[in-house]
């Protein structure tokens, strides 16, 4: 939206801005912020920044807390969902007494990453188109006691709704893709959704009810460079959940709320370019893609169970990854098949559009981290030269769900747990250290949380389901 400083000063002046608020992402992948007077909005701040507890974000230890944050000029935007007229900005971390980039501010990571990249000669930049799936329930309700525990949810647009009487127009289980209004309750909603998104900067491809029941429904986005895909996922699931509160809605990315409904993927389209040249293309390829792009699949899949541990973070995230339905669980690549992890839309066959989605991640990922590790994957493979066809990748266009046990035992799983992809990133990281991109200190710090905070207390708890199963022996 801006420029420069003068530029954002004047927007201020001239449209009556009252208060800047300055947003920026902890490690685990959620917005925190701080709100300062317009009057604050100055050279100063922009040379000295604002002070924040690092510690409290997973950023720093608490003995050396300090850091600072510095608006991002290039990222203002007008935010629509206030009273009063505010100015928002996404910020740079930094270290609070050297005043230089702090390294494992996530943001600040995947700026390396593309820097990486372009070092590497391989490419000037790459471009991601992720794909946003999510819940919109009427209510959603949940509790962790030591006597007591549950969720539920409450969906109008759900068959099991139809005993309460309402419109008489209602989804059965999986029936809801592109389903039409009035079925589909929720196109007034993705509408308000897109309009804000756009007017805020960030276009829209499409949007529609996906396959879930009870209010699932999906926005997809251009592709982008890096950090801005980074930028646009914190900003679509802020705004996809602001729209959702004002209608007292409740809206969840969660991969998996319901049993025995569609999950919510985020999958990434993903190319690398030199200049305007898409280095993914070839006319006579499998799926129109070169070898360079198939040397990138080969890496994405090699080292796809530890790249799982940074876009599939969460234990939930593996409710969603099981066998037989069209969440990928194994790696390979293939055209158009959707339970690949790997797959290359057949309708992408220009120059400038080829490319290949990544299946399995979800939006319990640190976006910016999320994005880095695939790209530093992909580099990995080109480096090395990794064809996916020699690693046992595919191409596999049949359904492999129809295949014998023997011959699935000759494709490579992805993880089943969340332990299980932690344990792969323990084991194979060093592609992620190249150019100094990820740093030893943080990916042991991302370990040590998601197991004592996640794995451990989740694995630790009865489960409600063991009631039924145990309780009268």
């Amino acid at each position: 939206m801006f420029q420069d400083f003068k530029q954002a000063r004047q927007f201020i002046n001239e449209h009556d801005i009252q208060l800047i608020d300055l947003k920026y992402c902890d490690l685990w992948g959620r917005w925190h912020h701080l709100t300062i007077s317009a009057n604050q909005f100055t050279p100063k701040l922009m040379e000295r920044g604002i002070g924040f507890d690092g510690s409290s974000v997973g950023l720093k230890n608490v003995k050396a807390g300090d850091m600072v944050m510095v608006p991002d000029i290039t990222t203002g935007f007008q935010d629509p969902f206030y009273d009063v007229p505010i100015l928002s900005f996404i910020c740079t971390i930094l270290s609070a007494d050297t005043k230089e980039i702090f390294a494992n501010d996530p943001r600040n990571l995947a700026q390396r990453a593309e820097s990486y990249l372009k070092s590497t000669g391989i490419a000037t930049q790459s471009r991601w188109g992720p794909e946003f799936e999510f819940y919109v329930f009427d209510s959603a309700a949940y509790e962790n006691e030591m006597h007591r525990v549950g969720y539920s949810f409450n969906s109008k647009s759900a068959e099991w709704s139809s005993a309460e009487g309402s419109s008489g127009s209602y989804i059965p289980v999986h029936g809801g893709y592109h389903a039409a209004p009035p079925k589909d309750r929720f196109f007034n909603l993705r509408n308000e959704i897109t309009l804000h998104l756009e007017a805020i900067g960030i276009p829209v491809k499409y949007h529609h009810h996906e396959v879930g029941s009870p209010g699932q429904l999906e926005i997809e986005i251009p592709m982008m460079g890096l950090v801005p895909a980074g930028d646009a996922i914190m900003l679509v699931k802020y705004t996809t959940k602001m729209v959702a509160s004002q209608h007292e809605k409740a809206a969840t990315f969660m991969p998996k709320p319901i049993y025995g409904e569609a999950g919510n993927g985020m999958h990434f389209h993903q190319q690398v370019f030199d200049q305007d040249k898409n280095l993914f293309y070839d006319a006579d390829g499998y799926g129109h893609l070169s070898q360079t792009a198939r040397y990138y699949i080969g890496g994405l899949l090699y080292h796809g169970a530890a790249v799982l541990a940074l876009t599939n973070p969460s234990t939930n995230s593996y409710r969603r990854l099981v066998p037989g339905y069209e969440a990928p669980v194994n790696a390979f690549y293939s055209l158009g098949n959707r339970s690949a992890a790997i797959r290359i839309p057949k309708y992408s066959s220009q120059p400038e559009t080829a490319r290949f989605e990544f299946r399995p991640p979800d939006a319990t990922s640190n976006p910016y981290l999320a994005l880095a590790a695939q790209l530093m994957a992909g580099i990995d493979g080109i480096q090395r030269k990794m064809d996916p066809s020699e690693l046992g990748f595919g191409p596999f266009d049949e359904d492999v769900f129809s295949w014998t046990d023997e011959q699935r035992a000759a494709i490579k799983p992805l993880p089943t747990s969340l332990d299980g992809a932690l344990q792969a990133l323990i084991e194979d990281h060093e592609f992620l250290l190249a150019g100094d991109v990820f740093s030893e200190e943080l990916i042991g710090n991302w370990i040590d949380y998601k197991r004592e905070v996640e794995c451990y207390p989740v694995h630790n708890r009865p489960h409600p389901y063991e009631m039924s199963l145990y309780f009268d022996v």
